[in-house]
């Protein structure tokens, strides 16, 4: 086949939905198909241009095997609800010229938008029904229902009703729509698409390099932990997280010599965390490791965090999870029953309530003190890892998809992944 992927995100970001986009992309054409991708500049999760990139020029190259175009685009350093706007508004603009220019040269079978950014997605559109191509809608979270939950939008004025049109109006134009979860499914579902143009596609783990450690990380010795548990949280810190619980769970066991909350990651809510993390002891905070020493950073918890907001429940599945269960730790998480994060959690962790931190911090404490526990949810979770998270499995039921919605077979497409 040849495809054609829009999509905001994508290496050299190493976390997020530029891991998938990308792995995607390069599965494909690792696989003999040919692959372009119109891309952003590579800015997430700091809100800054990387290093050797330009937010004003375009750009070319092949990496993987993959044809990357990437287009420039605004970079707000402060992503408020209007900065946030316009950030996928230059965006789209700017991809426009590049996506209706391979359309026309390209001529290619599928092309595939990735969501975030919906707003991207009618440039996708317009380019397929120029060429005669196929349209893919891949859903990684909904970022409008996200927006009203995390308080970036108000939920009940003019804005947000249009907001609600455009989605609307964006899922039921293409001729198929994947996201990541079952809940997230049955909300498609929910919003009018046709189950038979709905498909699951899961988030991944690499299996292969996120693997249990049997020894100390190194970056105890890096960055001179000497308590015998960590609690880690590794990810974005944005508002979609409810990541302060962590902070104020640190604080409530602060009394425990044993055990040192690790903050690990990038974004625009981590000064305020710090401010609020000031004068308690037990708490530190690092930037992202390279990809590479990924395995030792999962393999420093002794209990990995999954902090989440009750309004964004089944929204977003939270990328991270993937890495900490192949890592054969125990989780706390905190989910409403029910919900697509406590499934997914269930047996490998524990589940309390959103913004609870007495429960919160008491699951920590009790995963900490009960040996037999942390082991038992330790090794379900790389087990759970292995059997619906392994990245080769995933991606080779995606292409299947794809070979099958390609060739015109796509009656059955969202029965058979579901």
């Amino acid at each position: 086949m040849k495809l054609l992927i829009l999509g905001l995100n994508y290496a050299p970001e190493n976390i997020g939905i530029a891991v998938y986009t990308t792995g995607m992309a390069e599965f494909f054409a690792a696989n003999g198909h040919e692959v372009e991708v119109v891309s952003g500049q590579p800015y997430y999760p700091g809100w800054k241009i990387m290093n050797g990139h330009s937010a004003w020029l375009y750009s070319k190259k092949q990496e993987n095997g993959v044809n990357i175009t990437r287009v420039p685009h605004y970079i707000p350093s402060k992503p408020t609800g209007i900065k946030r706007i316009l950030h996928y508004v230059s965006f789209a603009f700017c991809a426009f010229f590049s996506m209706i220019g391979k359309a026309v040269r390209y001529r290619p079978d599928v092309i595939i938008t990735i969501a975030p950014s919906l707003i991207a997605a009618p440039v996708a559109k317009i380019a397929a029904m120029l060429c005669g191509a196929k349209s893919w809608l891949h859903i990684q979270d909904f970022e409008v229902e996200a927006a009203f939950a995390t308080g970036l939008m108000k939920s009940d004025n003019m804005a947000a009703r249009l907001a609600r049109w455009f989605e609307n109006s964006i899922f039921k134009a293409f001729d198929m729509v994947s996201t990541i979860s079952p809940q997230m499914c049955k909300k498609l579902s929910e919003k009018g698409v046709p189950s038979k143009k709905i498909v699951e596609f899961r988030n991944w783990a690499d299996i292969e390099k996120i693997k249990p450690l049997d020894r100390p990380s190194i970056f105890r010795k890096k960055w001179n932990i000497t308590t015998k548990h960590v609690a880690l949280y590794s990810g974005n810190i944005a508002n979609k997280q409810g990541i302060s619980i962590i902070v104020e769970a640190a604080k409530k066991l602060q009394h425990r010599n044993d055990l040192t909350f690790v903050i690990c990651g990038e974004g625009p809510n981590r000064l305020n965390l710090e401010k609020q993390a000031n004068g308690i002891s037990n708490v530190r905070f690092y930037d992202l490791v390279e990809k590479e020493q990924l395995n030792e950073l999962m393999g420093l918890a002794t209990v990995h965090l999954l902090p989440q907001l009750a309004d964004a429940a089944d929204l977003v599945l939270p990328s991270k999870l993937t890495n900490m269960l192949a890592s054969g730790r125990a989780v706390v998480a905190t989910a409403e029953l029910g919900t697509g994060l406590a499934d997914e959690v269930k047996g490998c962790g524990i589940i309390t309530p959103p913004e609870d931190m007495n429960e919160f911090a008491g699951a920590i404490e009790k995963i900490v003190e009960d040996e037999t526990l942390r082991q038992n949810l330790g090794k379900h979770a790389r087990e759970k890892a292995e059997q619906y998270w392994d990245r080769d499995a995933i991606l080779n039921g995606f292409e299947e998809s794809f070979l099958c919605f390609n060739s015109k077979e796509t009656h059955n497409i969202g029965a058979n992944q579901k």
